[in-house]
């Protein structure tokens, strides 16, 4: 088990531990507020036209046989519906997280654009409980915010490291506005990296 350092400031000081889950907090509250502005400036044009094409790379991931899971955005959220609507067209399978609580494990259950999703915790919007559960080949990853090494800091739940952790075969590939990005994150052993991120600028690998 790793044990985090103690940091002494002074002979007076108390030792302390660095609290990376407060740095996580603080960094998500600015984040999200940040993202609603940077959102809101943006023309309906602009957010007709974002992320509505998959850059080569991303699009060499589709085709039959595949699965391919993205998510529903909520708020400012960046939107991967229309990804996953080139990835069905593609003839992948696509899918949806679902999720019943904050302890339980997040499944992947198989969903096509003409069917209707039902509410679930957390104001999310997900596929009817009794859809067959799959394993995505690709999953499209939300975020809070992401940096170069490809660390992503997410809602706090910790339900797509979980997953990601028994889903050892599957891409991970963070969805998200460039101006998510961060010089550096502060990353738990538990967290996973992405293998990739894509914003509305470009297509980011380590």
């Amino acid at each position: 088990m790793v044990v985090p350092p103690l940091i002494q400031t002074s002979k007076t000081d108390q030792i302390v531990m660095p609290d990376i889950d407060a740095t996580k907090r603080g960094l998500r509250t600015q984040i999200r507020r940040q993202r609603d502005d940077f959102v809101n400036r943006l023309g309906p044009g602009e957010k007709a036209l974002t992320f509505s094409v998959a850059p080569s790379p991303l699009s060499a991931l589709f085709g039959p046989g595949k699965t391919v899971a993205a998510y529903v955005p909520i708020g400012s959220e960046a939107n991967p519906l229309k990804l996953l609507e080139a990835a069905e067209k593609a003839g992948c399978e696509i899918a949806l997280p679902h999720v019943t609580s904050k302890a339980a494990p997040m499944r992947f259950l198989q969903w096509s654009n003409t069917e209707s999703l039902a509410l679930g915790p957390f104001g999310l919007q997900q596929p009817d409980a009794g859809n067959r559960q799959v394993t995505p080949d690709v999953i499209l990853v939300p975020l809070i915010a992401f940096d170069r090494a490809l660390n992503r800091l997410g809602q706090g739940a910790a339900h797509y490291d979980r997953a990601l952790s028994l889903l050892g075969n599957s891409l991970a590939i963070g969805v998200g506005w460039s101006m998510q990005e961060q010089p550096e994150l502060d990353v738990d052993d538990w967290d996973i990296p992405l293998d990739a991120v894509l914003t509305e600028r470009e297509w980011i690998t380590a």
